[in-house]
């Protein structure tokens, strides 16, 4: 605006973490983001201190809105109910070509990503990875520890579980654990997705995972899932099975993922750890081209991200 110095994106580190948005529309008025409730209730949204927004049904968004969540670096997501289903997502980040040729340097040589999966591995489980394995042998050990964890947590917790299953489709199929699971996970996801796009890397390019438009997304989310959102999950269903909840199970799942994040200070942790697992690959980085267009905000503070772009 006239006058006004040109606004400087708060770093991801220093964010709050999401906001589900349903029934009510999203707009700008005076400049700043708010939620129009149905009964003409205005709630302010400070939207350039968040990670990013998930849009459930019922949920609108004005252009002006969209532009600037777009400009202060904040990540839209429009998601199913309790956020199973992910049907599209804004792009707050991509301004950093360098990085993104790294990435894919990285995933097209096989050596680079085998380094790749096994510093991941060994970052998960806190022990080194078995030596002459494949990739694929990597993620079916992975999937039986996955599995032995979450019936671990489901007898410390008193939870009825059998298996992981749900159904994007109908959500209220599921039963309540795994609920509680796609619930947890989702927040998640959607913190890791905008802290990948913040420092400019691409969500489809994954190591571990791959064919998926989130595939690094999940890469990058299951370093912390199981010290995070998933012990929340279980807890959760464990206190409804016993009839201790005063609100839905997905809620009450959202409400302790957001505490967990800020207990585990992981907003600040999710960027680093990311080229932490790149340069594993021991690759070097492209450097930037002679021609590339700089920072969006030139801050020598280093407000924003590398991802940020104006």
């Amino acid at each position: 605006m006239p006058g006004l110095p040109p606004p400087r994106p708060i770093p991801l580190k220093d964010r709050a973490q999401l906001v589900f948005v349903e029934r009510a529309q999203l707009d700008v008025r005076d400049g700043a983001f708010c939620a129009v409730n149905a009964d003409g209730t205005v709630t302010q949204i400070p939207v350039g201190g968040l990670a990013g927004l998930m849009l459930e049904p019922g949920a609108r968004i004005s252009h002006a809105a969209v532009a600037l969540a777009a400009r202060t670096g904040t990540l839209i997501t429009w998601v199913g109910e309790g956020g199973v289903r992910l049907y599209s997502a804004g792009q707050p980040g991509g301004a950093r070509s360098d990085k993104l040729l790294w990435q894919a340097k990285l995933a097209l040589d096989d050596a680079a990503r085998l380094r790749i999966v096994r510093r991941m591995f060994q970052i998960r489980f806190g022990e080194a990875a078995p030596e002459r394995r494949s990739i694929d042998q990597l993620r079916g050990i992975e999937g039986v520890r996955v599995r032995e964890s979450y019936a671990l947590l489901a007898r410390k917790y008193g939870v009825n579980w059998s298996r992981r299953k749900y159904d994007p489709k109908d959500w209220e199929a599921g039963d309540v654990p795994n609920r509680c699971l796609s619930a947890a996970t989702a927040c998640l996801h959607g913190l890791t997705e905008a802290a990948v796009l913040a420092a400019g890397y691409a969500p489809a390019i994954g190591f571990l995972h791959s064919g998926k438009p989130l595939s690094f997304v999940y890469d990058i989310a299951d370093l912390w899932k199981l010290e995070t959102v998933v012990p929340e999950a279980f807890r959760i269903a464990g206190q409804a099975a016993q009839g201790k909840l005063d609100m839905a199970p997905d809620r009450a799942v959202r409400l302790a993922c957001r505490d967990a994040f800020r207990r585990s200070g992981l907003l600040s942790k999710i960027i680093p750890q990311i080229e932490d697992v790149l340069a594993a690959g021991e690759l070097p980085k492209p450097k930037p081209a002679p021609d590339a267009v700089g920072p969006a905000f030139e801050d020598e503070k280093g407000g924003g991200d590398d991802g940020h772009r104006g």
